[in-house]
């Protein structure tokens, strides 16, 4: 696997790269991961240490996203001619910047196919980074560059339906297959909220909603911000805690002391994965989501796996995820709206966790396991001539 993002560095495509990987190797096949190099004050720099299979290649920051890291061409290149083909079966990239470029010259060279899973419409997310540059030329060039990436790799996969929409209308060529990114679920299998509650100085009777990702403009968290303050007109002690870090942090710290929601909206940062991310789910008697950009929406299924309903926008890759009922409710797009339907449920534990309850049996049938599969299934179809034998790596990178 190739990709220009991956642990330390948290967010959704992380997140899918690593469940991957683990489900291919409980179905007994090899993979190795060239992803960046990440400096050791990057929080969270301890899960580098624990990955196996994983080439690092040195880079620079990125400006104005200085979590990221752009990986020195020269690196990859050698790092990727380091590996032996006769080794791989195929080539999976992830990213559609160098990590594109660099993996697909490496699988020609060696007569390797090569898939693409396309994680994120960068169309929505480009004019937020270059703010300078008019959107509209940002967006068009974004359509035309995923269009020539993903027409140059043997098959492409969306992880929703909306996402292999968007590509079509781009005039992408190739076959694209919806493959969700699955979950593990061992991992959402317990969480202690009372504790993480009582680390963060909240009382066990307040009224919490919850929302867990990368904190960037595209995420729409101004929207939450608006709906809190919305909410607190029935509910005053209501607390929204916000668990990640990202580019559009201070913005949002600005907006909170200009709209007086010290009260009741709390940055917790990035959280160890293993207890602490699950007991933030678990202390909230509600998942908030408003992110209109999403493929896919994981985070979404990992409150649900947790037993935490969830009150979102359908909107783009989420609209796969959030049924009606199924461990969520569909809001409006407009504060008044979404507070609407997010009052009942904060003000009603009961009810709230009744949803909750219908989430974590529905969040079931998204294991990483049957989403494996739908993969396996497919790279099988890029080598028509064999089955592919599990003593070689099916995955290069």
């Amino acid at each position: 696997m190739v990709t220009d993002v991956y642990f330390p560095r948290v967010n959704g495509v992380s997140t899918s790269i690593q469940t991957l990987r683990q489900a291919l190797a409980e179905a007994g096949h090899e993979s190795v991961l060239v992803a960046p190099d990440y400096p050791a004050t990057l929080p969270q720099a301890e899960i580098k240490a624990a990955e196996a299979d994983i080439v690092r290649v040195p880079g620079w920051p990125i400006p104005r996203d200085p979590e990221d890291r752009l990986m020195h061409p020269r690196a990859l290149a050698a790092a990727l001619d380091e590996l032996d083909p006769a080794d791989f079966d195929l080539v999976h990239i992830h990213t559609p910047f160098l990590a594109h470029r660099a993996g697909v010259r490496w699988a020609r060279r060696h007569g390797l196919p090569c898939v693409e899973t396309y994680h994120t419409l960068f169309e929505e997310y480009f004019h937020h980074y270059l703010p300078f540059l008019p959107k509209a030329w940002l967006a068009a060039a974004a359509r035309m560059i995923s269009r020539k990436e993903c027409d140059g790799v043997t098959a492409v996969i969306a992880p929703s339906s909306a996402m292999k929409q968007a590509l079509l209308t781009y005039g992408v060529s190739r076959p694209i297959h919806i493959i969700p990114t699955g979950l593990n679920l061992a991992d959402f299998a317990n969480c202690d909220g009372p504790a993480f509650r009582a680390r963060h100085g909240i009382a066990p009777e307040r009224p919490v909603m919850a929302y867990v990702g990368r904190v960037a403009f595209e995420k729409n968290l101004d929207f939450l911000l608006r709906v809190t303050d919305q909410v607190r007109r029935e509910l005053p002690d209501v607390l929204l805690v916000i668990a990640g870090e990202g580019p559009a942090r201070t913005s949002l710290e600005r907006a909170v002391a200009k709209r007086q929601l010290a009260h009741n909206v709390r940055f917790v940062g990035y959280l160890e994965r293993k207890t602490e991310l699950p007991a933030c789910y678990c202390a909230a008697d509600v998942f908030v989501f408003a992110s209109k950009t999403e493929t896919q929406g994981l985070v979404l299924l990992e409150a649900m796996a947790l037993g935490v309903p969830v009150v979102g926008l359908a909107e783009m890759g989420t609209k796969d995820v959030l049924q009606e009922g199924a461990g969520c409710r569909i809001a409006p797009d407009d504060v008044a709206g979404f507070a609407e339907v997010l009052i009942p449920l904060l003000a009603n534990r009961a009810a709230a966790q009744a949803l909750g309850a219908a989430g974590k049996t529905y969040a079931a049938g998204w294991s990483e396991s049957r989403m494996c599969d739908a993969v396996l299934a497919l790279y099988h179809t890029l080598h028509p001539a064999y089955e592919m034998d599990t003593a070689r790596g099916i995955i290069a990178g």
